[in-house]
């Protein structure tokens, strides 16, 4: 797939467990020739047991070539100038389902959202909350019923012991931003391990 010219916004919420996930589908994309502008939402910042906020967020800049937009304020111009084709949130955790659903505007990332929908182009989540089964299972539904809004497929990623955890394939965020590019949501939308 060729991404080349293609102007991705890639934004990045909690879910720490997936931060090296993270890193590898967006060198993918880069290696693909997207052009990469990371967002970083307010969790980036914290310190964790799977890595540093400065590691962490030093790779995605390295990765990207780019600073990366970290307030509201830097997060907002993304609406007038309409310079994106696409915002990717990955991982999108349960907590900015929720205000992305209720439209919330707290974060940069949200602000990224809402300032790129209002263009009517694609917005692409992929998931990655522990009670996408339970509490934001009507948000997930609410959001996939929205225009412009699609999701990486997704599907349970430890039935046993977390069974309303649900997490995004991101081996397939290629062909879900590519799909999303042409207002189609990649199928199917539920997988199982792959």
């Amino acid at each position: 797939m060729d991404f080349v010219g293609k102007k991705i916004g890639y934004a990045v919420t909690g879910s720490f467990c997936t931060f090296d996930k993270t890193l590898r589908a967006v060198q993918n994309l880069v290696d693909l020739g997207a052009d990469v502008y990371p967002i970083f939402s307010y969790s980036c910042k914290m310190d964790t047991r799977f890595t540093t906020s400065n590691a962490f967020v030093t790779k995605m800049r390295e990765i990207c070539g780019k600073n990366g937009i970290i307030s509201i304020q830097e997060a907002e111009p993304i609406g007038p100038k309409s310079y994106l084709d696409i915002v990717v949130i990955a991982p999108c955790t349960g907590n900015t389902l929720a205000k992305l659903a209720n439209g919330i505007t707290d974060s940069p990332v949200l602000m990224a959202a809402k300032a790129h929908l209002r263009n009517e182009k694609p917005l692409l989540l992929a998931i990655s909350t522990n009670d996408a089964l339970s509490m934001n299972l009507k948000n997930i539904g609410q959001l996939m019923n929205m225009k412009h809004i699609y999701f990486v497929p997704f599907g349970q990623d430890d039935h046993e012991k977390k069974p309303n955890s649900m997490i995004a394939h991101l081996e397939l965020l290629p062909e879900s931003i590519a799909a999303a590019l042409k207002e189609r949501q990649l199928q199917p939308i539920l997988v199982s391990r792959m």
